[in-house]
Parts: C-alpha cells; sequence; structure tokens
C-alpha cells in the first residue's frame, strides 16, 4: 500500500517509473517512495525510460526535463500521443516559466522544480494518487459516448471524430472537451477549468487553459477563428455551443 489511512486505498500497491538521470535523486526518491509502500522502477535516460512506460502497468511517472537520448519533453509528447494515460509529474531544474507551462500544456499533470523536498514530492504523489483512485472508485455514470452535431466522442476509447473524420487530441485536450461536451451551455471560468481537468488546487496557470482551448479548436473546428464548438464568454470564460443538433 502506498501512503496510510485515507490517503489511498488500503492494500493497494502502487507502481511508479522514476525517468531521471541524476543517480543521487532518482535513489533519493526512489527510497521515499519505496518507504511510502510503492514499487519503484528508475531509468536513467529518456528512451530507456519511454520504453518502460509504453510497457504499462505505472500508476505515476515522474520524469526529469533535462534527460540524455531523448529529452523529458519529447517523452510525455509520446506518452500522450499514445492510448494509455498515466499521470505524470514532471520535473525540471529550468526556473524559466515558459518551461513549466509547456510541460503542462503536452500534458504533465503537475511539475515540480528543482531542487524540491522531498516532503514536498511525497505530498504531490500522494494528491495525484488519491485523485487516480478516486476516478478509478466512482467512474462517472454518463454515457460512454456524446454526440453533438457532427462530432462524435467516444470516451471509453478517448477517441474523437468530426464530420466522421478522426482528430488526434492530446489527453488534456481530450479531457477538456468531454467536460465541455457534457455539459453544454455551462459557463467555466479559466481557474475552474484547470481545477476540473488538471485537478483541485492544481497550482498551474490559466493562460495554460487558453493555450490548451486554442489547440483543441485548431484540430475541431473548420474556422478556428469562428468556432462552432468550444466559444468564448468575454470577461468569464469558455462554453461548449448548446445550440448545436445532437
Amino acid at each position: 500500500m502506498c501512503g496510510t489511512g485515507n490517503e489511498v486505498v488500503k492494500g493497494m500497491e502502487h507502481k511508479i517509473l522514476v525517468i531521471e538521470d541524476s543517480a543521487d535523486i532518482a535513489d533519493l526518491v526512489a527510497m521515499h517512495l519505496g518507504d511510502m509502500g510503492c514499487a519503484v522502477k528508475v531509468a536513467g535516460d529518456g528512451l530507456s525510460g519511454l520504453q518502460l512506460a509504453r510497457g504499462g502497468g505505472y500508476d505515476l511517472i515522474i520524469l526529469d526535463l533535462m534527460l540524455p537520448g531523448l529529452e523529458g519533453l519529447e517523452v510525455c509528447r509520446r506518452l500522450r500521443a499514445g492510448v494509455d494515460y498515466t499521470p505524470i509529474l514532471m520535473l525540471t531544474a529550468k526556473s524559466s516559466e515558459i518551461d513549466r507551462v509547456l510541460g503542462l500544456e503536452i500534458g504533465a499533470d503537475d511539475y515540480l522544480t528543482k531542487p524540491f523536498s522531498i516532503r514536498e514530492l511525497v505530498a504531490r504523489v500522494k494528491a495525484i494518487l488519491r485523485r487516480t483512485e478516486m476516478l478509478a472508485k466512482d467512474p462517472p455514470k454518463e454515457d460512454p459516448q456524446v454526440s453533438v452535431g457532427d462530432m462524435a466522442i467516444d470516451i471509453a476509447r478517448r477517441s474523437v471524430s468530426v464530420a466522421g473524420s478522426p482528430v488526434d487530441l492530446t489527453a488534456k485536450e481530450f479531457d477538456l472537451l468531454v467536460q465541455f461536451a457534457r455539459n453544454p451551455g455551462r459557463v467555466y471560468t479559466r481557474q475552474h477549468l484547470l481545477d476540473l481537468v488538471w485537478g483541485r488546487g492544481h497550482l498551474g496557470y490559466e493562460h495554460t487553459v487558453n493555450s490548451h482551448i486554442n489547440r483543441l479548436r485548431s484540430k475541431i473546428e473548420a474556422d478556428p477563428a469562428n468556432p462552432r464548438f468550444v466559444l468564448t464568454v468575454w470577461g468569464v470564460g469558455y462554453k461548449f455551443n448548446d445550440k448545436l443538433a445532437a
């Protein structure tokens, strides 16, 4: 079991993959996660880490941004292009905000900037595992498929098509679209979307939402400048068009 009390599901051993080229940091992280009862695997470079991650079965991936062979952002991008979804906590030694935001936009669930405290790392890990366990324990009761106009969303397969043509979305783009499509007409602020899609209490940036929606529109809209599906509510946020015929 990883964690104690109500923090996680009792009796469940969590598998965590640490992709980090610093042996000292990797060993320290693995030791503390092992003390939590987690089964930890370590990869020292991006390519081997990607291969292990694609093998599946991990509950969380802790991914360094700067890696030999294949950098962390590219590892994250390739994983998010796949079907299976595994939460990613990104580690970055870069202080630039753009690097952190870019990681979130590509599909990382959270990030920590080096140097970080082990206590903070453990807290972030527990928070991510807690969210994923709650989703697994209480899956949404909504229909597994949503159809709006000429858009079809298969939630179980995490696939989308518009006018019969498949659309390739990242994990976060897909989650945003499902949140909107299940609640047409409901207006969401950017912070609300951060809470719902990235996780309540997530320390993200509201313009990350803007960037995700812009990329989502570029993929699902015939004319992104005049969207049919995801509409801007000026001064407030966004909503899904409730005027489209199902």
